[in-house]
């Protein structure tokens, strides 16, 4: 028996259940962008630190902190376009 009124959280689990949505379109920004932020902080060291510290900052910043940062980035700028591309792939697939 169903009930009309039912709490958001129940919605949720319904949908992630039948395989739709496993994160709010809000909740995946808010993580990204927090994300995005914090990553952006050790670059901001390795720019402004004094000249002789910079070698201790290289490898983190490059290959680790600035690669999170810009995918972050061109995520939250256009990942509703990767999503369509691939969920139009799912969708041929399966027909």
């Amino acid at each position: 028996m169903e009930s009309t009124l039912q709490q958001p959280a129940l919605r949720a689990v319904e949908t992630t259940l039948k395989g739709k949505t496993i994160m709010n379109n809000a909740t995946q920004r808010t993580i990204l962008r927090w994300i995005h932020i914090v990553v952006s902080i050790p670059i901001y060291g390795y720019i402004y630190s004094p000249f002789d510290k910079l070698p201790q900052y290289a490898t983190p910043a490059r290959f680790v902190f600035f690669p999170i940062m810009v995918l972050t980035g061109l995520w939250m700028w256009k990942g509703h376009l990767v999503r369509r591309l691939i969920s139009k792939k799912d969708g041929a697939a399966s027909a």
